[in-house]
């Protein structure tokens, strides 16, 4: 310590301006440990990796916690491009499952949440018409909060009663995740306005708090509703469907994040991305009147197992 007392006071005297020797001593105690040491890098996650020549493309991070991104390949060996999801989170949709299936609504729980979807339908299809782009990605943006207020919400009551959730945790955070991925690969293909993007803040804003309290106060309720959200989301979906089959919309080639995701094959297009993510919705619809169904017969999600993986 005397040495590098007596450097620095030389230093100062013979080398540097104040400036510069100011700058070096605030440094010097943070600099000092790592004298000697190799230092460890790490690469800043984003949602895809350029990978030209094999290698990715990202700014070198200088760390010392020792946490390096595992170099992750395909079944080819070529490298994987996406940080946003990985090979084992991919998946080949069920697409045979029943799109026209329809919850009747009988009790009063039934038709309350039934008319509260109805109430939200109406303005957007008022709104966005037959513009099915821009309809869809507002759609994802409310269809992926339901799901995360679902499983934060049963993950604290985990927490507070010490019991188990039955999956149910897992599988409602799956689907928000899914939802998202959604959204994902339709900013591949469009991109939204100012003011859409404007009404997204204040769509989810109002939906977030409002579906918050419905699932304090209810969760078969809430459930209720999603599954008819979903419900409706498998219609817009077949309309856009049939539009596209009648050539009002260009039926552009599939996105390279969707191909990698539904594991969809390298020709696929829109119509076969916009089928298998209506069969996503048509499981999601599933699962939240399966998890209403449970409470309105009086049991806990806790003693059922949940659908990992449904979807």
């Amino acid at each position: 310590m005397k040495f590098s007392g007596l450097f620095l006071r030389q230093l100062q005297q013979h080398v540097l301006p104040s400036s510069k020797f100011g700058n070096i001593a605030r440094n010097w105690s943070s600099m000092a440990p790592n004298v000697g040491k190799e230092e460890k890098t790490s690469t800043a996650p984003t949602g895809a990796v350029d990978s030209s020549e094999g290698q990715a493309d990202h700014k070198a991070v200088v760390s010392y916690w020792g946490v390096a991104p595992p170099n992750i390949t395909k079944e080819d060996g070529s490298p994987w491009r996406w940080n946003c999801f990985r090979p084992w989170e991919t998946y080949k949709a069920d697409t045979s499952i029943d799109v026209k299936k329809h919850h009747e609504a009988t009790t009063l729980n039934d038709k309350l949440a039934y008319w509260i979807v109805q109430a939200l339908k109406y303005p957007t299809h008022l709104l966005f018409r037959r513009r099915h782009m821009c309809h869809a990605m507002l759609l994802e943006t409310v269809a992926a909060v339901p799901g995360m207020v679902g499983g934060m919400l049963l993950h604290l009551r985990s927490l507070r009663r010490f019991e188990h959730s039955g999956g149910w945790i897992k599988a409602l955070l799956e689907e928000a995740e899914n939802e998202r991925m959604h959204l994902m690969t339709f900013l591949e293909l469009s991109q939204p306005k100012w003011y859409e993007r404007a009404l997204v803040f204040a769509v989810q804003g109002v939906f977030f708090n409002g579906y918050f309290l419905a699932y304090l106060a209810s969760p078969k309720l809430a459930h209720r509703i999603t599954g008819y959200l979903e419900e409706e989301a498998v219609n817009s979906y077949t309309e856009f469907l049939i539009d596209l089959e009648k050539g009002l919309f260009e039926n552009k080639p599939a996105p390279a994040i969707a191909i990698d995701y539904w594991r969809l094959p390298p020709d696929s297009t829109l119509k076969d991305v916009v089928t298998v993510i209506r069969a996503d919705e048509a499981h999601h619809r599933d699962i939240n009147h399966f998890a209403s169904d449970i409470q309105c017969q009086g049991h806990d999600l806790k003693d059922f197992s949940a659908p990992i993986g449904y979807h």
